[in-house]
């Protein structure tokens, strides 16, 4: 198989909230692909801080304040990028937050503030690029879903919601733009060791116990691991895959788990 299938080279990327963790090691990968590469965020500060560090892995990126829950903002946005950087032909939904409360004592308001981001985000985004990728006549979105698209957690009601609702959200987007040569589809990453999760992954810590255990593979994902899964997806390689969940999760949807007392 030649490895051009895979060659991003002369396409350009928008990975929303790519300035840390996991959107900063995908857009990393596309990146080393060969793409051009757009990132957002909502604080002009976290835009430099992540533009030295991009510089620093020889990728050169474009930044723009941008919040993508603002549907005005985002149809104004999309155009201003596409004129200084180029046609957007890779979209990746990464921009996301989650809220650690249990369900009694959560807020309606904080509810719809994950959903907000996490799922009604995406859904702008995606149609603000789309109308480009109809016209031009291909196409390729990457939603960032999550095990919680599949499965229920304590305390993760609201982002679990969001996560199956993006889920839902990629198979119809893939079933009305598939006609246009425009593939949606979705990464459902597993347990990541990134900095948010460092402080749960020290040695003895019950929760860093849980998960390797609870993982076939025996260990945290690392952001690389996310690189294959996106450049595959961003690619030509991927013209026949639409609508579906790409789990990156090192074998934890497969299996119940194994028993306490096995190796």
């Amino acid at each position: 198989m030649s490895t051009s299938l895979f060659d991003l080279t002369g396409k350009t990327a928008l990975v929303t909230g790519g300035t840390h963790g996991l959107g900063m090691a995908i857009a990393k990968g596309l990146a080393r692909a060969g793409a051009t590469i757009l990132i957002n965020d909502m604080f002009a500060e976290k835009l430099e801080h992540a533009k030295a560090e991009y510089a620093a892995m020889g990728i050169q990126v474009h930044t723009f304040e941008l919040n993508v829950t603002d549907e005005a903002a985002v149809e104004k946005t999309i155009p201003i990028m596409e004129r200084e950087v180029g046609p957007i032909d890779i979209l990746v939904n990464n921009a996301g937050i989650i809220k650690r409360i249990p369900i009694l004592e959560m807020k309606a308001e904080e509810f719809r503030q994950v959903v907000d981001v996490d799922l009604t985000g995406p859904f702008i985004m995606s149609k603000a690029v789309a109308r480009g990728m109809v016209q031009r006549g291909h196409g390729k979105i990457i939603n960032m879903c999550s095990m919680m698209s599949e499965l229920g957690r304590n305390t993760v009601s609201a982002y679990a919601s969001a996560k199956g609702g993006l889920k839902m959200l990629t198979r119809s987007m893939a079933t009305e733009w598939a006609r246009f040569n425009i593939q949606v589809n979705g990464i459902g990453p597993g347990y990541f060791a990134t900095a948010q999760t460092a402080p749960i992954r020290v040695d003895g810590h019950p929760f860093n116990e849980f998960i390797i255990h609870r993982t076939p593979a025996g260990r945290w994902g690392d952001p690389e691991d996310l690189e294959g899964a996106a450049v595959f997806l961003a690619s030509r390689a991927s013209d026949f895959v639409n609508g579906q969940v790409v789990y990156v999760d090192g074998g934890i949807l497969a299996t119940i788990g194994k028993p306490s007392n096995e190796e």
